[in-house]
């Protein structure tokens, strides 16, 4: 090209011109990209979310199930239960340890023979016993702060140890009040007259009396009792009283024999029903 051509400027801006202003007067660099759109999910999945969103939302604010609401009300029954014998329990130990009550005592002061015969069938297939005893019977009630109300006492005469019946008798209701004694004299258990045994009982009894010349006896007694304290009562609760190592003889002609009962001993036991169950 010669000297003296005259020089066109190329009608591209140069590259090295400054951008144009920015009319908010912040200034950008040439490599910043824009910032990029979320992906769009399909219509089918959209929706299917928002209506799960609904029901997840119709569940929270929903009724609580009868499921639950079973749970809920045995879970309580059971705190409340656990709750009342939890303050009983407390409340027993500590009348216990206050007051330290003490089971009523019983003892057989006396045991009279007055009619004692047994007599066997002619095929000696069956034994018939009439029997009568006298009795007399001292209880006591060791605590001074309880009052002992007993039910008619059920009176039972049976050997030691076979338990066969030889008679029964009853002793009147009775209270006992704080350290109290009573007595009981005259009280008779009798059997039926000619009452029918089985054949096994006729035949032990005869080989005892013959043996032995007498008999071991127990008496047992059955009753309900209430314990009172000022204007609290508890419930009737059953107790039989057992009195062994008794020894008896039999009477000759219209005398009375007397039953041996230095060395007896009385014992209390609850008795518990449950159903048809006794323990």
């Amino acid at each position: 090209m010669a000297p003296n051509d005259n020089h066109f400027p190329s009608s591209k801006p140069s590259s090295t011109a400054p951008p144009p202003p920015i009319p908010n007067g912040s200034t950008t660099t040439t490599n910043s990209k824009p910032n990029p759109l979320p992906p769009r999910q399909p219509i089918r999945q959209q929706l299917y979310s928002d209506h799960r969103n609904q029901q997840q939302q119709r569940r929270r604010w929903q009724r609580p199930s009868n499921r639950r609401i079973c749970c809920c009300c045995c879970f309580w029954s059971i705190l409340i239960l656990l709750i009342t014998i939890l303050v009983a329990s407390l409340l027993a130990i500590g009348l216990y340890v206050v007051y330290q009550p003490r089971p009523p005592s019983f003892t057989v002061a006396s045991l009279r023979v007055h009619r004692f015969n047994l007599t066997a069938s002619p095929d000696s297939s069956a034994a018939h016993l009439s029997s009568l005893f006298n009795l007399t019977l001292i209880t006591k009630n060791p605590n001074s702060q309880f009052v002992f109300d007993y039910e008619p006492l059920l009176v039972s005469v049976v050997t030691d140890p076979d338990a066969i019946f030889l008679g029964n008798g009853t002793i009147p209701a009775f209270s006992s009040g704080e350290r109290n004694l009573t007595s009981f004299r005259g009280v008779a258990v009798a059997s039926t007259e000619a009452r029918e045994l089985d054949f096994g009982d006729g035949l032990g009894l005869k080989s005892d009396l013959k043996g032995r010349s007498g008999l071991d006896l127990k008496i047992v007694m059955d009753t309900k009792v209430e314990i009172r304290m000022g204007k609290l009562k508890s419930k009737r609760v059953g107790i039989r009283v057992s009195c062994g190592e008794i020894r008896g003889s039999l009477p000759k002609g219209k005398a009375v024999s007397m039953a041996s009962t230095d060395k007896s001993k009385c014992k209390v036991d609850l008795r518990i029903k449950i159903w048809n169950w006794t323990f």
